[in-house]
């Protein structure tokens, strides 16, 4: 497994278990923006002593760690994100990836600060766009 990866969860204080490096550098080679069960079927073949329960409580973990963050851009699904740097999600209505959106000079964190009223505390911002990717969109 990647030496990288496995100083990440180190950083993060989590054992590097075989399974958790799998879990994490999966995530973060294919930035799709998995829910739990897509992670689990590109991995159980790989590992078969992995189970659905195990991918869910160690990508928790890994949110937790803030080595990954969790994002909500459908009512029935929670998807996961190794990308850490901040930027927004776009969905596409057509072909239904989410795409990564990286906005330049100030981020949505630090408009939100500078724009918050006096004794509000933000602790996470996220903003999803939808619409139709490009492909879709000359369909």
């Amino acid at each position: 497994m990647n030496k990288k990866y496995q100083e990440i969860l180190k950083k993060a204080g989590i054992r590097p278990s075989i399974q958790r490096m799998a879990i994490y550098s999966w995530l973060y080679e294919n930035p799709i923006h998995p829910d739990v069960e897509t992670v689990y079927n590109a991995l159980y073949s790989i590992y078969p002593s992995l189970s659905k329960t195990t991918v869910y409580n160690t990508l928790k973990l890994f949110e937790e760690q803030n080595i990954i963050r969790s994002i909500k851009i459908e009512d029935d699904k929670l998807r996961f994100d190794a990308e850490m740097k901040n930027h927004l999600h776009f969905k596409c209505n057509g072909c239904n990836n989410i795409f990564d959106i990286f906005t330049g000079s100030k981020s949505d964190a630090e408009l939100a600060e500078e724009n918050l009223p006096s004794g509000f505390q933000m602790q996470r911002i996220q903003t999803n766009l939808w619409g139709l990717c490009p492909q879709c969109a000359n369909k």
